[in-house]
């Protein structure tokens, strides 16, 4: 049986609207393809960059774990909430939207761009109270290790997320080999690389690809060159 999806980096949906160029993995907007719709409870992962001083403009969400992780400069995020916040590399921010809530997000920057990766993530509760919360992570400890940034709990570590998901960063030297455990049985892996190459078990993967496997407890990361990468481990029954 068929238990992986390869999702190569210039297969992705792509929309430049100027002052927004962003690649979608699944489907968004514009872009729809009937097969890729989401992995499991994953169901964007867009690849955004914004330009000096432009942003998204006040619209709603409800009803999904928006999660927001900076790779570049600065991003300025208000909400209905009251929360008005910046947020740069390093950081993680997390919105659950429950029964909706309004939020406009900013390049803070008027001389550089902003970079990030916006994901949502089905919830396992509807209509929960809306909530805001954001981290500042150490660089260092993804250093040849796997950083838990998101997690069902947040004394687990991370921001906490309305979903049995867990989601890691890794930042691995060539030629580092690390296995990771499925947390929850029947949850799948999807991995997304930010820099470089690595191989899951056997599948070789560059910048930008994305690989899902399920039905499997653990699987074996391998950076075959410098490399950064996101894991994330979600339902894939919801």
């Amino acid at each position: 049986m068929k238990n992986i999806v390869l999702h190569k980096a210039n297969t992705r949906g792509h929309a430049n609207h100027g002052w927004l160029n962003s690649h979608h993995t699944f489907s968004f907007a514009n872009y729809h393809n009937p097969e890729r719709m989401n992995f499991g409870a994953l169901r964007v992962l867009n690849d955004d960059t914004v330009s000096a001083g432009m942003g998204f403009g006040t619209h709603p969400h409800a009803n999904m774990e928006i999660i927001s992780i900076p790779l570049e400069g600065d991003l300025e995020h208000q909400d209905s909430m009251g929360n008005k916040t910046v947020i740069k590399k390093g950081d993680i921010q997390i919105m659950s939207a429950g029964t909706g809530v309004q939020h406009s997000e900013y390049n803070k920057n008027k001389d550089k761009e902003v970079k990030f990766l916006q994901i949502w993530v089905f919830p396992n509760e509807k209509n929960v109270s809306p909530r805001y919360d954001q981290i500042t992570l150490k660089e260092e400890e993804r250093h040849n290790q796997l950083q838990q940034i998101v997690s069902p709990k947040p004394e687990d570590g991370g921001v906490a997320i309305h979903q049995d998901a867990w989601f890691h960063l890794g930042k691995f030297d060539k030629n580092i080999e690390l296995p990771y455990t499925i947390k929850k049985k029947g949850n799948g892996l999807y991995v997304f690389v930010l820099k470089g190459d690595i191989a899951v078990n056997d599948q070789e993967l560059n910048t930008r690809d994305g690989f899902g496997i399920w039905d499997i407890d653990s699987v074996k990361i391998k950076a075959t060159s410098d490399a950064e990468f996101l894991l994330m481990e979600v339902p894939m029954q919801f």
